[in-house]
């Protein structure tokens, strides 16, 4: 129960993590069938598959499982020494991303901002919405969302957690708060910024972003327009539009990979689990 435990307390430290789980094993191996090893994102483990250059392997293989989000099983055969010994044996590892639900923080709990949190919701995101103005920014006005926060823009993230399992929306009520939103976002390491604005906004923004020191690497990061061209009009049809978006960016990397396997090991691309004993 214990390696259950702790990807309950990644989850909700927002960590991701692998469990490695030994499904098939033929002849002398170091561990049995049901052997089980959680690697986290720092490459730490939990729990052991029995040692020796498996786990070195199936701790590669977990780490790029954890990067694409694509779960693989990797092949061994056991000809290389294990503590001293040559196993001589074949297992068959299946590896299994345990990822945080994705988060999307909204910056501001205006129209756009209300119907985004409940589509991203619906969608299977982790929802913060968050305003200066307590009138928007409660509970009755966005009920989807999982926390609501009324606070400074340029401050937000000192209230808010950031990471780069994050997506940020900022569809605030004017310039300044766009440009207080932006500074904010940009100091963090989330893998989506997207603003609500038009195209004569984004150079004014962009104008003034690297006047003040921000690279053009980091403004870059910025999407402006927000969203997919789906001709959208209402906030409904906006926050789909946007939704869209944060969904292709956030799969855009799910790409198949080469996973390593030594110890005399078969190399498989992503998406080997449909392995069966017939690679044993």
């Amino acid at each position: 129960m214990e390696i259950y435990e702790e990807i309950v307390r990644l989850k909700k430290e927002g960590r991701p993590a692998a469990l490695a789980t030994i499904v098939q094993t033929v002849g002398s191996t170091p561990q049995r069938q049901g052997a089980k090893m959680l690697v986290r994102d720092d490459g730490s483990i939990m729990g052991t598959l029995g040692g020796g250059c498996i786990e070195a392997d199936v701790i590669q293989a977990a780490i790029m499982a954890i990067k694409d989000g694509q779960p693989s099983t990797v092949p061994f055969e056991l000809t290389e020494k294990q503590g001293g010994l040559v196993c001589g044996g074949k297992v068959l590892v299946y590896i299994e991303p345990v990822l945080p639900d994705p988060e999307l923080i909204i910056l501001g709990a205006g129209h756009v901002g209300a119907a985004l949190s409940t589509l991203a919701k619906f969608a299977g995101f982790s929802v913060t919405v968050t305003d200066d103005r307590a009138e928007y920014a409660n509970r009755a006005n966005i009920p989807a969302a999982d926390q609501v926060v009324v606070h400074d823009f340029g401050d937000i993230f000192s209230k808010v957690r950031s990471g780069r399992n994050q997506y940020v929306v900022i569809a605030t009520r004017g310039h300044n708060h766009d440009l207080d939103a932006l500074r904010a976002a940009l100091r963090t390491e989330a893998a989506y910024i997207g603003l609500l604005g038009s195209r004569r906004k984004k150079a004014l923004l962009f104008k003034t972003l690297s006047e003040e020191g921000f690279s053009d690497q980091d403004i870059s990061r910025i999407v402006i327009p927000v969203g997919l061209s789906i001709g959208s009009i209402t906030p409904e049809e906006i926050a789909v539009s946007i939704m869209a978006q944060v969904i292709q960016k956030r799969r855009e990397y799910a790409l198949p990979g080469i996973r390593p396997s030594a110890c005399g090991g078969l190399g498989q691309k992503d998406g080997a689990d449909k392995t069966t004993a017939a690679a044993l």
